[in-house]
């Protein structure tokens, strides 16, 4: 039988090569927590969570190859239903597919035991999403919304909780975060979707919200302006509110691709809600942390389709006759498809260190607020260890999906090219997984978003922190070595660029960050496949072929930046000419 995780190398390779048995014991509060509803389920060691984590992995690889995968050309091109009423009626495949999903307990993968769920790590949950991507790049859009989940259990009451959480674990609903608006796309601060309260304190929301991936869920997390004289994000606040009559969806979007997904316009007219957290908190706080877990999601999504895209160019080279031969055996070809299955393995390197750091912070948090037993100086020193960890995700996570985003899009259509005109007909699903990874860098924050986000951990030293571990190792292969001192020195370039920036305009910071970016990320991958190459003779040579290929074009963009080059915002009009007339 297919399965998308036993037959996936690299993946198998990082589930031994990182160290899964921290990961749970952090997890598991040193497997210490039999009780507090998990019955005979928690694991009883490192090597028990481990095995789990394994056979929970062997499921979603089975389910995605043998159910999922098998039904997305057909979803692809039927797409989903609007109903008269403002309802939705999703393709019955992607019904199946959930069903399947749901009756292997998969969909509430992060979720403590004691609501049903399994009590993944994110590092495990990262894997599923980007198998179940790989399978059908549109169901991850409902498969991967759990966040909606963890974002109810980290910061709504026990009620709320109690109400909602075994259902998304038993699968009886999905959920949608429902942000942007027409005039609030990625300014979440000019939400204006209004939440008030009547004389007996019941909240109720009124207002428009566009582009809502599953906004046809059961269970909505809307954004919503609850306090109408503050303009700015301070006004803001979170609620829940279920599917009813008061609120309908308007319209389904007509998209270029991940057509399994329902992407909906919704109307709320006195729609009634609960306030989640704390008033005021909504975007500041909650939303924040969901779009951070969400960008992990997108991260892993891009991997799964760039996956798909780079196995059908690897056989169509090796079965495609031109010319004598395989078509794999032109040096053009070969270029292109090593440097696909590369660029994979660096992004899929980077997402995982993200989601494994995330787990890390994550963890932390919830000792420091369940942790009543901690002395003062565990408190202090999980305090310092939280800032530092935040620091690190807020530059590791829009790195992930600013990296693997851009990276699918560019392996999908290397795809076609690989394949030629048959890539370019529906015969193949080239072309499908070219429109499913368009989207990528568009949602849960565009590409330009990710990097100003990003951009400011590099220049503020977090890239420094986290390379410092990996500068300090010594590897007894010379070569690795070599190439270790080689990403040493650029960062250290980095850093003149940063001081050069710093002396700019803050404009400037904007204008160089994605050449900054793309050369931190350079030295992150690097460091990140040097040491998967310690002890594999072919990631050794993977890491050889990502350094020495990445070392020169990062040069090139910090010669750049010291240029101090303001000439697309100082001669903006000129160059880029005037706007043309409407047609």
């Amino acid at each position: 039988m297919a399965n998308y995780f036993l037959d996936n190398d690299d993946i198998q390779f990082l589930f031994k090569h990182i160290d899964l048995a921290e990961l749970a014991r952090i997890q598991e509060d040193d497997f210490t927590r039999n009780g507090d509803g998990d019955g005979d389920l928690a694991p009883l060691d490192a090597a028990d969570a481990v095995d789990n984590y394994r056979r929970v992995l062997e499921i979603v690889g089975e389910v995605a190859a043998e159910v999922v995968a098998p039904s997305a050309e057909q979803i692809d091109r039927e797409g989903n239903t609007l109903n008269e009423d403002g309802t939705v009626t999703l393709h019955p495949l992607v019904q199946e597919n959930l069903n399947r999903l749901s009756q292997a307990d998969m969909m509430g993968f992060t979720l403590p035991r004691r609501y049903g769920g399994l009590n993944c790590p994110c590092l495990i949950y990262t894997m599923a999403t980007e198998m179940i991507s790989r399978a059908d790049t549109s169901l991850m859009n409902l498969f991967g919304l759990q966040g909606i989940a963890e974002t109810v259990y980290a910061f709504a009451n026990d009620e709320i909780k109690d109400e909602v959480l075994p259902r998304f674990a038993r699968g009886e609903v999905t959920g949608a975060m429902v942000l942007t608006e027409p005039d609030a796309g990625s300014d979440l601060q000019a939400v204006r979707l209004r939440a008030f309260q009547d004389d007996q304190g019941n909240w109720y929301l009124n207002g428009v919200k566009r582009f809502i991936t599953n906004g046809c869920g059961e269970i909505l997390l809307v954004l919503a302006r609850s306090e109408p004289d503050i303009s700015d994000g301070r006004g803001l606040s979170l609620f829940i509110t279920e599917r009813n009559e008061q609120v309908k969806v308007r319209h389904l979007e007509e998209k270029m691709g991940i057509h399994g997904s329902p992407t909906c316009e919704l109307v709320f007219d006195n729609t009634p809600c609960r306030l989640v957290g704390e008033r005021q908190r909504g975007l500041i706080t909650y939303v924040m942390a969901l779009m951070n877990g969400a960008r992990v999601g997108i991260a892993a999504q891009s991997l799964g389709v760039a996956e798909a895209a780079y196995r059908m160019a690897r056989t169509y080279a090796h079965t495609r006759q031109q010319f004598g031969g395989p078509i794999e055996r032109l040096p053009a070809v070969a270029e292109l498809v090593t440097d696909m299955k590369i660029d994979i393995e660096a992004g899929r390197a980077l997402t995982y260190e993200t989601a494994r750091v995330c787990d890390h912070e994550n963890n932390n948090l919830r000792v420091m607020e369940f942790g009543s037993e901690l002395d003062a100086d565990e408190k202090k020193r999980r305090k310092q260890l939280s800032r530092s960890l935040k620091r690190m995700n807020g530059m590791l996570t829009p790195m992930s999906k600013y990296f693997c985003s851009e990276m699918c899009i560019s392996v999908a259509n290397r795809n076609i090219q690989v394949l030629g005109g048959s890539g370019y007909i529906k015969d193949y699903a080239a072309e499908r997984h070219a429109r499913d990874a368009r989207i990528t860098t568009i949602y849960e924050g565009t590409s330009q978003l990710q990097v100003v986000a990003a951009v400011r951990g590099v220049t503020s030293g977090s890239l420094n922190t986290w390379a410092e571990e990996h500068e300090n190792r010594t590897y007894d292969d010379p070569m690795l070595e070599e190439l270790k001192q080689k990403l040493v020195e650029l960062r250290k370039r980095i850093d003149e660029a940063v001081k050069f920036v710093k002396t700019q305009s803050t404009s400037y910071l904007d204008l160089s960050g994605r050449r900054l970016v793309d050369s931190a990320i350079a030295v992150i991958c690097g460091h990140l496949l040097l040491a998967q190459g310690a002890g594999d003779e072919r990631k050794k040579r993977v890491a050889r072929r990502y350094i020495e290929r990445e070392l020169p074009v990062a040069r090139m963009n910090l010669e750049q930046i010291h240029r101090g080059d303001m000439s697309p915002l100082e001669e903006y009009a000129l160059l880029a000419g005037p706007v043309p007339p409407a047609i």
